[in-house]
């Protein structure tokens, strides 16, 4: 595992060490490596937003549509109830 130091402002050092103590985590690094992981998954979730949102739209999700869900679901469920 590599190593990063980072200098904070003591009001930002003070919020990070209650944090640490308020919410369980072992060190400070241990919840700014949490803090990355969720900037990660915000920035996926925010990729594929854009992609979809530029993407061509699909069929409209009707009542037909959801008759069809439904019952492709129960088509699936019926062989692994019987297994």
């Amino acid at each position: 595992m590599s190593t990063m130091n980072i200098s904070l402002p003591d009001t930002l050092k003070s919020f990070v060490d209650e944090q640490v103590r308020q919410r369980g985590y072992s060190t400070s690094s241990e919840y700014v490596r949490e803090l990355i992981r969720k900037d990660q998954e915000h920035l996926q979730l925010r990729n594929l937003l854009l992609a979809a949102a530029t993407s061509a739209p699909a069929a409209p999700a009707d009542a037909s549509y959801f008759d069809g869900l439904r019952d492709r679901v129960r088509k699936a469920a019926k062989p692994a109830a019987k297994a």
